[in-house]
C-alpha cells in the first residue's frame, strides 16, 4: 500500500452561492449556504485516503467544534490523525468560499494552521521518513514547509509541493521539491511570467525536476524531461471546482507512490479531478478508487463502441470539448467528445 505523509492545513469551509461577486462595500443576497471540511492539506490527505493510500496528516487545529469535526472527518476516511496537534490559543482555520457560475473565490483565515512549527515537523521525522511521498502546500508557515521538505529529501522521500496560495519562493526552496503542481495564476506569481508555457520552463530552469501546471477545464501542461506536454481535462458537467486542484495533487501522489509511470499518473489524476468537480463541497466531493476505475472502464467501452477499429483505446486522448450532454451513441451524460 502506498504510504503518504501530508503536511498542511485543516480548515472548515463556509460556502455560499452568489449570483455575482460583490464589489467592495456592496451587499449581495446569496443562498445555498453549507459547511464542508476542507483546507488544502486535509483535502489532499482525504483524496489520497479515499484512493487507497496509507495516509498520515501533520497539522494543527483549534480546541473548538470545527477542529473536532475536521479530525473526525479525516478518521472516517482512513487518514491517521495521531500527529494533528490541538492548539489552545488559536481557532481552527476557516475558508469563506463564494460559489459563482461554476467557479469560486476564497478567503482563508489560517487560525491554528499558522502555528504549525518546524519543531512540530521534526518531532514527526519518523513519519516523514517512512512515507513514499511527502505532500505539502503553502497554507502553513514557509519555514515549516521548508523543514518538512528538507527532512523528506534527507530520507530519500519524493517531495510534491502544491504552491498554493502562491507567493514568491526562493530558488533553494523550489529545489527541494521533486514535483510542483501550480495552477495557471500561481505559475505567474512564482515566475512573473504570464504565459503558462514560458512560466513552466522558467520553473524547470529554477531547479524543479517536474512541473504540472493545472489549467482548470483546459487540463494540464506537464513536463517530460525538457518537453512540455498538454493533456485535456475530461469533459464533464461542472458543479463545483472547490477541491479540483487538491484532488489532482492527492491522486498524483497516490499513483506515483504506487510506482506508476509519470504519464499514467497524470492521466489518473485528471480522472480523479473530473469526478471531483461534478459534486458540491471539498472533501465530500472526492471520489473513491472504485469510482475512478469505473469511470475509466466506461470511457474505454464507449470508445470501442464508437470506433471498433481502435487497437488501444486507453492511449487515445479525446479532443478538448465543452459537451455536457451525450450523443445518441453515448451511454454517459458527459460525452467524451469522440462519439459520432
Amino acid at each position: 500500500m502506498p504510504n503518504i505523509c501530508v503536511v498542511g492545513s485543516l480548515n472548515m469551509d463556509l460556502c455560499v452561492e452568489t449570483p455575482r461577486v460583490p464589489a467592495m462595500g456592496e451587499t449581495v443576497l446569496g443562498g445555498g449556504f453549507f459547511t464542508s471540511p476542507g483546507g488544502k492539506g486535509a483535502n489532499q490527505a482525504v483524496a489520497a485516503g479515499k484512493l487507497g493510500a496509507d495516509v498520515t496528516m501533520l497539522g494543527r487545529v483549534g480546541a473548538d467544534a470545527f477542529g473536532t469535526q475536521l479530525i473526525e472527518n479525516l478518521r472516517s476516511d482512513g487518514v491517521n490523525t495521531d500527529h494533528i496537534r490541538i492548539t489552545e490559543n488559536a481557532p481552527t482555520g476557516i475558508a469563506v468560499i463564494l460559489l459563482h457560475n461554476r467557479d469560486n473565490c476564497i478567503i482563508v483565515d489560517p487560525g491554528a494552521n499558522a502555528l504549525l512549527t518546524p519543531e512540530d515537523i521534526s518531532a514527526c521525522e519518523d513519519v516523514v521518513a517512512a512515507s513514499n511521498v511527502l505532500v505539502l502546500q503553502l497554507e502553513i508557515p514557509l519555514v515549516t514547509a521548508r523543514r518538512a521538505m528538507a527532512l523528506a529529501r534527507a530520507h530519500g522521500v519524493t517531495v510534491l509541493l502544491n504552491p498554493a496560495p502562491a507567493q514568491k519562493l526562493q530558488a533553494d526552496l523550489l529545489a527541494l521539491a521533486d514535483i510542483l503542481t501550480p495552477n495557471e495564476s500561481e505559475c505567474e506569481i512564482l515566475t512573473g511570467i504570464a504565459d503558462v508555457e514560458l512560466a513552466a520552463r522558467a520553473l524547470l530552469q529554477m531547479g524543479v525536476p517536474r512541473v504540472v501546471a493545472t489549467l482548470g477545464g483546459s487540463g494540464v501542461l506537464y513536463s517530460e524531461g525538457e518537453r512540455l506536454i498538454r493533456k485535456p481535462a475530461w469533459p464533464v458537467k461542472v458543479v463545483d471546482t472547490t477541491a479540483a486542484g487538491d484532488s489532482f495533487t492527492g491522486a498524483l501522489a497516490v499513483s506515483l507512490a504506487r510506482g506508476e509511470p509519470w504519464g499514467a499518473s497524470i492521466d489518473f489524476a485528471l480522472a480523479v479531478a473530473a469526478l471531483t468537480v461534478t459534486r458540491k463541497g471539498a472533501q465530500v466531493s472526492l471520489p473513491r478508487l472504485a469510482e475512478v476505475e469505473q469511470l475509466k472502464t466506461t470511457r474505454r467501452s464507449i470508445i470501442l463502441d464508437c470506433d471498433p477499429g481502435i487497437d488501444d483505446p486507453s492511449t487515445r486522448t479525446p479532443p478538448i470539448s465543452t459537451a455536457t450532454t451525450a450523443s445518441a451513441a453515448c451511454r454517459i451524460a458527459s460525452c467524451c467528445g469522440t462519439c459520432p
